[in-house]
């Protein structure tokens, strides 16, 4: 049986091209998002392209509805091999001074608590067959805090540590965990065009990255799996 990637929190840019890289290695390939017409476009031009996809509307700040969701994908697929997370949290950055208790608060459902409600219910089919991935895309704040970009920071740099801990427990078993941090905007992406439309500084101050170029990135990581983390592009200076 074709293996199957589960993409929480799919968009036009890096999700699709997630979808299709792994779907050129022969892997099925399940969309999650909140909007409905959104997945229904993007099923309609993977499959336009031979690719296995089905969507599956789903609100991810909810981990009650997250995790049904994995149940709804195994009828239709019959097992879920890999997930990559990466939903895109509204409010962007926030100058750390300024961050409310109440703002910080209401993105932890989203980057904390369903991602590790949808482990324990993959972790059991995993466990079993010996095999499995759980990718999540966070930024590079994560990894690199910065002056007037906390907010999501924080968050993501929790997921980061638990990212850890995670594939350092799991991978004597067969299972990966691992974080691809993005020190860019993503071309195509909803989050690029709304920077570009409103003239966000930011938008000078980091690179455009491609989406074929991050999804060759995660299947590079998901087949080598010796690292936990990618930093991409990596800050002037690393090598």
């Amino acid at each position: 049986m074709s293996k199957v990637i589960a993409i929480f929190g799919a968009g036009p840019g890096l999700g699709t091209a997630i979808a299709r890289r792994f779907a050129a290695e022969g892997f099925r390939v399940a969309l999650v998002a909140r909007r409905k017409e959104r997945l229904d476009a993007l099923v309609e031009q993977l499959t336009a392209e031979g690719v296995d996809a089905a969507g599956f509307p789903t609100d991810l700040s909810t981990p009650e509805e997250a995790t049904t969701v994995v149940d709804a994908i195994r009828e239709r697929y019959g097992r879920i091999d890999v997930i990559e997370y990466g939903p895109i949290p509204s409010g962007g950055f926030t100058p750390a001074a300024e961050l409310q208790p109440d703002a910080l608060a209401q993105g932890v459902p989203l980057l904390m608590l369903t991602p590790l409600a949808l482990v324990q219910a993959v972790l059991p089919e995993w466990r079993e067959r010996g095999d499995g991935a759980f990718l999540m895309t966070t930024g590079a704040t994560a990894v690199h805090p910065m002056p007037y970009a906390s907010g999501i920071g924080p968050l993501m740099a929790a997921a980061r540590n638990w990212l850890y801990s995670l594939n350092g427990e799991l991978a004597p078993s067969g299972i990966y965990a691992g974080t691809l941090s993005v020190a860019a905007f993503i071309a195509g992406s909803e989050a690029a065009e709304a920077a570009a439309a409103a003239g966000d500084p930011t938008m000078a101050a980091l690179r455009v990255v491609g989406s074929a170029e991050l999804a060759a990135l995660y299947w590079d990581m998901y087949t080598k799996r010796d690292r936990v983390e990618q930093v991409h592009p990596e800050p002037e200076g690393d090598h």
